[in-house]
């Protein structure tokens, strides 16, 4: 009878524990949406006009729009895995009246030349960010080669804001580059997944456990 009692036990407290946390990720994803909505909507909002005091907290990814020229200062970054492809990310430091801003241009295709950037006053649009790629599980920088976008390092490391504009749209495109805009899509989101991992592990708990109870119950018997 004890035998029984502490299967009964073991069994309902394992499948009441694997239903919760099911039920709790649910409520992660709900959570998760509502995050990703609200991104969506910052990002398809009328551009501004750039901050004057940049936070992340109320101008992660902000459409803005301004007038500036790209400088010869700029970083490669090795991605992968972008909608153009995979290549160097440019970012480059632009002059914007009297600031110095990042501006990640785009994507320059792996074995293309790269013959520097259109020193060109030109018009651009595009998304406030603040990445950090997990910079800090990447290889450290190699001269301008980076593998990660760290907008504080690379700020650092070119004098300029610490945050950058990923470039939608300019008045005079750099015909080197693929532009690669802020979308949402790179954000994961894997809620669902996990939530239904968790219900089938409910299941396989409550069918081992009702297995269990029967051969146990037959040899009290």
């Amino acid at each position: 009878m004890r035998r029984i009692f502490f299967l009964l036990t073991i069994g309902l407290g394992g499948f009441i524990t694997l239903i919760w946390l099911g039920v709790w990720q649910l409520q992660r994803l709900e959570w998760k949406e509502a995050i990703l909505a609200d991104i969506d909507a910052r990002i398809s909002a009328p551009a501004m006009a750039l901050p004057a005091n940049p936070e992340k907290d109320l101008h992660n990814y902000l459409p803005v729009e301004f007038t500036g020229t790209p400088t010869m200062a700029e970083l490669r970054v090795l991605s992968s895995g972008t909608e153009a492809g995979t290549g160097y990310r440019v970012v480059s430091v632009w002059n914007v009246n009297e600031r110095r801003i990042l501006v990640d241009m785009g994507l320059l295709p792996l074995g293309d030349p790269n013959n520097g950037p259109r020193l060109i006053e030109q018009t651009v649009q595009g998304n406030m960010l603040w990445p950090d790629d997990a910079a800090d599980k990447s290889p450290a920088p190699e001269g301008d080669l980076w593998f990660a976008r760290d907008a504080d390092a690379m700020a650092e490391a070119l004098q300029a804001e610490p945050f950058m504009v990923v470039l939608r749209a300019s008045s005079r495109p750099d015909p080197r580059l693929m532009t690669v805009p802020v979308n949402k899509s790179g954000i994961r989101n894997n809620h669902m997944e996990y939530a239904i991992t968790w219900f089938m592990l409910a299941a396989v708990w409550a069918a081992m456990s009702a297995f269990f109870f029967y051969r146990t119950s037959k040899k009290d018997i």
